[in-house]
Parts: C-alpha cells; structure tokens; sequence
C-alpha cells in the first residue's frame, strides 16, 4: 500500500465503522419514536434491564461511555420516570441508577424493537452478521475493554 493509499477515507476501517454505526443508528430512530427514546437512551435502557439497579461508573463501563455522556441521558431517563439516581447510603461518593416499575412496564413494550431491526435488515444474510457481531465484540475485547 502506497503512502498515498494509507490516507485515503476508503481504506480507513475506522471510518467504516463509524460509518456503519450512524447508518444503523438512523434505521433505529423511526422505530425508538414510538418510545419516545434515542438510540443512547435506548442502549442506556437495555443495559439497565440487565442490571436492574447499578453503580452509575458500571453502567458508564457497560456501556462505553464517559460521565459527561451519560450524565443527560440518565438525567432525561430519570424525568421521563425510568431510572431513579441517589446517592449510595454507604458511601455517598457512588451514585446508583436503579429500574422504576415504569421501565420494568417499557420493556414488556420495547421486547418488538430487536425483531423490527432485523426485518429491516432483511436481505442480509443472518450467518454474517453474527459473525461481523462476533468479529466486532472480539476487537472491543482485545482493545482492552
């Protein structure tokens, strides 16, 4: 590969991920409309239903996101009644996000959005996308995450 070659957009896996990722974002949106959720929120959510109730810097783990990232997302979550954030009674230094009984209602709705993704992907054949998935959780592993 020329120097040239190197630098050219096209050659960047880093932009075809990024790429990726804002092309399947947008698909989600029309979707997430319906639950008044963006994608962030969306994740933020799935998260939580894993976790039920958390330290705030394992949900920003999870998740692979900063503080000042997952800051307004929670703060919108929490307005919008479906996590509740406090201070943890023994060490007020953690802060601890949990589930409202709203969020456990949500999700009994929300369970449609994965089949609805995977009918807009149709036409992909199933068998490669389970291995870029496998392929791309294998890179987040070996980059130390």
């Amino acid at each position: 590969m020329t120097e040239n070659d190197k630098l050219k957009l096209d050659n960047q896996l880093c932009f075809s991920l990024y790429a990726l990722s804002r092309e399947v974002i947008k698909m989600y949106q029309p979707v997430l409309s319906k639950y008044n959720l963006t994608y962030t929120q969306y994740v933020t959510m799935l998260a939580m239903w894993e976790m039920k109730k958390t330290p705030f810097k394992e949900l920003a783990k999870k998740l692979y996101l900063d503080s000042g990232t997952l800051t307004p997302v929670l703060k919108k979550l929490e307005a919008m009644g479906l996590v509740n954030k406090y201070r943890d009674k023994n060490d007020d230094r953690m802060v601890i996000v949990e589930l409202t009984e709203k969020a456990m209602d949500l999700k009994k709705e929300i369970v449609e959005v994965p089949d609805q993704m995977y009918c807009k992907l149709d036409g992909f054949d199933k068998d490669e996308m389970i291995q870029l998935k496998n392929s791309l959780d294998k890179m987040l592993k070996k980059l130390g995450r």
